[in-house]
């Protein structure tokens, strides 16, 4: 450390700053204002600076004041914050309420749509079973007519070949006087 720089050098010091005392050392003496130190001129100003403020100013109301009023503003927007919790509480339970009331309707829905679907299918099969039997009488009905029509129809072509047959017979075995002898007894019966 034989090369190391001397940031204070005793020998060029400000010869108002050091003191000599009567053994010969030499004493560094503090700069005073009216017999106090600077340490104590600050304590002194702090000391003033508060009371100041306390006193005159009445700085610790104002800051008392606008703590109460950040205070209360915390407050107003907590209790907002537990209107609005709530507020969303009641709307969840509300939407749940809403769901499954709709999950209910459904089920009813669905549950109509069968005993409905369940009806209908029971009415289309009555009303088909009816239109069966209905038809299958329709379609008997006309074979009877159809029946009847063809035995009708056969009766009258046999009456017109029996009577075409008569007729020939009649024109071949009779003569002008069988017919007289038919013709008187005929009258005669009368």
């Amino acid at each position: 450390m034989a090369n190391a720089p001397h940031v204070f050098a005793t020998s060029e010091a400000d010869p108002a700053l050091h003191a000599t005392t009567q053994h010969g050392n030499v004493v560094h003496v503090e700069p005073e204002l009216l017999g106090l130190a600077p340490f104590q001129w600050v304590s002194l100003a702090m000391l003033i600076l508060i009371l100041i403020a306390v006193f005159g100013a009445k700085v610790h109301r104002k800051i008392a004041g606008g703590l109460d009023g950040r205070i209360a503003a915390i407050r107003t927007q907590l209790d907002e914050a537990k209107k609005l919790r709530a507020e969303a509480e009641a709307l969840r339970d509300e939407y749940a309420r809403r769901i499954a009331g709709a999950e209910q309707d459904a089920a009813n829905m669905l549950a109509n749509a069968r005993r409905e679907a369940d009806a209908l299918l029971t009415q289309a099969e009555s009303d088909t079973t009816e239109l069966i039997a209905r038809r299958e009488r329709m379609a008997e009905d006309r074979i009877a007519a159809a029946e009847r029509a063809a035995v009708d129809e056969l009766r009258d072509r046999a009456a017109r070949a029996a009577t075409v047959a008569s007729r020939e017979l009649i024109t071949q075995r009779h003569d002008a006087g069988a017919d007289r002898r038919l013709v008187d007894e005929a009258i005669a019966a009368l």
